[in-house]
């Protein structure tokens, strides 16, 4: 029996045993390895897109997320334990983006991989401490969009004692600041005309943009 076999092998040919260690082009273990190989491809091409860095792909589509108005006004700083922090311009964009952040998370986390479970706003690291300190020696206050202009004189705190006075006082002075201010579109509050300018609404209102 032994010589029976050992006469089988012998029996093929070179070419022949060659043919069945290694696949012909035709041959369908050839074709299986190419579909596996290009499935693997596949699966790792959509991996390296997902594991992209989570905040590296963050920043790419923010400004489209939150709008032109908000990215403006802010900057993703890093992703730590899936919390999500984010400098902004001023303590209002702060507050009013902390209150809407649940809505936002919704959006945000379809982009990503991994989801936040939180998003902190805080005026801290808007700016280079450099670049701050250089735009505050340069920057003048009627450059600022809610400036109204010289004409309005400061309260005379000397002559307002009393409290009610005091308050009598302020809401004349809030009137004369608002007379003859255009309307917010929004809320119809009276809005500096420089916030219209940059905003095309108050800055209270552009806040809650996004």
């Amino acid at each position: 029996m032994g010589h029976w076999a050992l006469g089988i092998s012998y029996s093929l040919s070179p070419i022949s045993l060659i043919s069945l260690i290694s696949p012909t082009p035709h041959s369908p273990f050839l074709t299986m390895s190419l579909k596996s190989i290009n499935d693997i491809l596949g699966v790792l091409e959509k991996q390296a897109k997902w594991q992209e860095q989570p905040f590296q792909r963050l920043l790419k589509f923010w400004p489209e997320v939150v709008g032109p108005v908000v990215a403006a006004n802010t900057r993703p700083l890093s992703i730590q334990r899936d919390v999500l922090s984010v400098a902004t311009s001023s303590a209002a964009w702060a507050q009013n983006l902390t209150f809407g952040r649940s809505s936002l998370l919704l959006k945000l986390n379809k982009n990503l991989a991994t989801p936040l479970v939180d998003i902190r706003f805080s005026t801290a690291n808007w700016q280079n401490p450099l670049v701050e300190r250089k735009q505050q020696q340069t920057v003048s206050p009627h450059e600022h969009p809610s400036y109204l202009g010289d004409e309005i004189s400061r309260p005379d705190v000397t002559s307002t004692k009393d409290v009610n006075a005091a308050f009598g006082h302020w809401t004349k002075i809030m009137r004369s600041r608002s007379h003859g201010l255009p309307l917010c579109p929004q809320c119809q509050s009276p809005t500096p005309p420089g916030e219209l300018q940059r905003w095309e609404v108050c800055s209270v209102c552009a806040a809650k943009q996004f």
